[in-house]
């Protein structure tokens, strides 16, 4: 059956959607040794499909893994880097099996991001559509006003857009340092950042301490696990609920 060929390097575990589409511009994957295109429909059972010159391995039946990691800061978001700093593929190197990222946290942030090979569960994660919730503890250097957690929760205007409420609760907050605990649903570049800047607040350290039902609990910095099924399970329902 054709599908996608983006759809299908997903489903193979070779990257997210999103970077296939890259890989596909770039002129890294090719269908019986010509350049593939942007949705161009393939039979993976019918043709060879390569990314870099080695072939995918394609298979619906195949063992899927879904990863929790507490990123540590100091690690970029993505499997590979072309500046030779520390990625969170090092993290995982021991799975014995390739994963990608779900989403991002950047170089200087830390904790709960999930990783996997199952190109629909990353799509459903990501997906603007499905609304899936994101706890940050945010700490910044300076005390927070009850107007300027207000503002944040009615949301503020970034990168020319407002953006949609947030559940802000301050735990605690002093002349020179307060914790924040946001909780969000979009998942714009450096958003978390980008809301506080707007209503004055300068971010000292942002930690993600929960995915939707999936809390990130007593995983250690650095450490990995794999989700349970009921873990999975919780994250799908959450996404199929309508926000």
């Amino acid at each position: 059956m054709k599908e996608r060929i983006q759809k299908i390097l997903s489903e193979a575990g070779v990257c997210s959607r999103r970077k296939a589409e890259e890989l596909v511009r770039a002129g890294a994957v090719k269908i019986d040794g010509h350049p593939a295109t942007i949705g161009q429909q393939v039979d993976p059972n019918q043709h060879r499909i390569t990314v870099d010159d080695v072939p995918i391995n394609y298979s619906r039946k195949r063992e899927k893994h879904y990863i929790a990691l507490n990123k540590p800061r100091g690690y970029v978001t993505t499997m590979a880097d072309e500046k030779g700093r520390k990625t969170v593929s090092e993290l995982v190197s021991d799975l014995g099996v390739r994963v990608y990222p779900i989403g991002r946290l950047d170089m200087v942030s830390e904790g709960l991001l999930l990783l996997t090979d199952d190109g629909e569960f990353a799509n459903m994660m990501m997906h603007p559509k499905f609304h899936i919730s994101k706890r940050y503890r945010v700490t910044v250097d300076s005390g927070v006003s009850d107007e300027a957690a207000s503002e944040l929760s009615s949301g503020v205007v970034i990168d020319g857009r407002m953006t949609a409420p947030a559940v802000i609760n301050i735990v605690s907050t002093s002349p020179t340092r307060s914790v924040l605990e946001m909780t969000i649903r979009e998942g714009r570049n450096r958003q978390i950042r980008k809301m506080c800047e707007a209503v004055g607040l300068n971010v000292k350290r942002l930690k993600r301490t929960a995915i939707g039902p999936l809390k990130l609990g007593m995983l250690q910095p650095g450490q990995h696990r794999e989700l349970t099924k009921a873990e999975i399970a919780a994250l799908r329902r959450a996404a199929a609920t309508k926000k």
